[in-house]
């Protein structure tokens, strides 16, 4: 594992257990590189070591498990043109992914605050997958004009009904409750019993979750449920814009104007990928994303004018090409997958 003074990633060991920390709290624990590669160290370390029975995963600071990957740093070496960089965040991000996946023990996550994106990639490939009152778990890459990835093309298609499709292209943000009844969280644990539940984790194993879980508050789209279903399981973005039009309700509206302020490719594209998605197993669900990364975020425009927009001058003013949904060519669509 890297050491420095002050580690983006902690690992130590402890008990039966051996704890992460993702440690970069003013930037909400978004990973870098390092902290990827760190990642990549640990699980190595720990895969086949008997005395590790288990993971415990956490985010510094009190306001975030970890909200994502570190795209401003992406963008700017897309902008510079070094493909390999570009290449390596996501190549090296997505094999910590299957990595997880593939731990033969369990890796439990403590998702206290943000948890967007990346941070769903940490969590979501094993569990369990613990959350608080505070969490708030989101894939809100269509307005950076990327897609969902970390495997979540995998995993959104596999949710019940169309809630997959619909937060992966509206960037819906769910409590904590709602991610458990998403389906993408696993228990829920109040703030007030977190630490609790951490010291008996390392002393007694992930069995202990079941001890501190409690049944989650109703979720905050159970009215919804059906009209997600019906608009957002429809074959096109033009249809479900349409279905949602239809709807006639304030809720209704309201999404449609969410994903009128998208990027209109980043929304096809994730559509399509999603399609893909639930037909493929998640290694060849990654290696769709990381073939989408190099067309999706070195050679189309609306990736660095989407991370300009929500994360560098902050201007909520996007100028998207094409601007509309209904001049995405599906031709073009088609060929970002490579013309299948």
């Amino acid at each position: 594992m890297t050491e420095t003074a002050d580690p983006s990633l902690i690992a130590r060991r402890e008990g039966i257990a051996g704890t992460l920390l993702m440690n970069r709290p003013k930037a909400l624990n978004a990973l870098t590189l390092e902290m990827i590669r760190d990642f990549a160290a640990a699980i190595a370390a720990w895969k086949d070591d008997p005395e590790v029975r288990l993971v415990v995963l956490e985010g510094a600071g009190g306001r975030a498990f970890c909200a994502g990957g570190d795209v401003r740093a992406v963008r700017a070496s897309a902008i510079a043109g070094d493909r390999a960089a570009v290449e390596a965040f996501f190549a090296e991000e997505y094999a910590v992914n299957t990595g997880i996946a593939a731990f033969p023990k369990p890796w439990v996550s403590l998702i206290d605050g943000v948890c967007m994106g990346g941070g769903i990639g940490v969590a979501v490939h094993n569990g369990p997958r613990v959350v608080t009152e505070h969490a708030l778990v989101a894939m809100p890459e269509t307005a950076i004009a990327l897609f969902p990835d970390v495997g979540t093309s995998y995993v959104l298609p596999r949710l019940p009904g169309a809630i997959g499709t619909w937060l992966a292209l509206t960037g819906a943000r769910l409590t904590g409750a709602d991610a458990v009844h998403a389906g993408l969280a696993t228990h829920f644990v109040p703030r007030a019993r977190l630490a609790d539940l951490r010291a008996a984790l390392v002393t007694e194993g992930a069995e202990a979750v079941a001890r501190f879980a409690e049944a989650a508050p109703e979720a905050s789209f159970a009215a919804q449920r059906d009209a997600i279903d019906r608009c957002f399981g429809q074959a096109s973005v033009a249809a479900i814009l349409a279905a949602l039009d239809a709807e006639g309700t304030e809720w209704a509206a309201a999404q449609a104007r969410i994903l009128r302020r998208m990027s209109p490719t980043s929304l096809c594209v994730s559509l399509e990928l999603l399609r893909r998605g639930a037909e493929q197993d998640l290694t060849a669900c990654l290696a769709t994303e990381l073939a989408l990364t190099r067309v999706v975020v070195n050679d189309h425009p609306d990736f660095a004018e989407g991370v300009r927009s929500v994360l560098v001058d902050k201007d909520g003013a996007p100028s998207w090409q094409p601007a509309r949904i209904e001049d995405v060519d599906p031709a073009a669509i088609a060929g970002m997958f490579g013309g299948r």
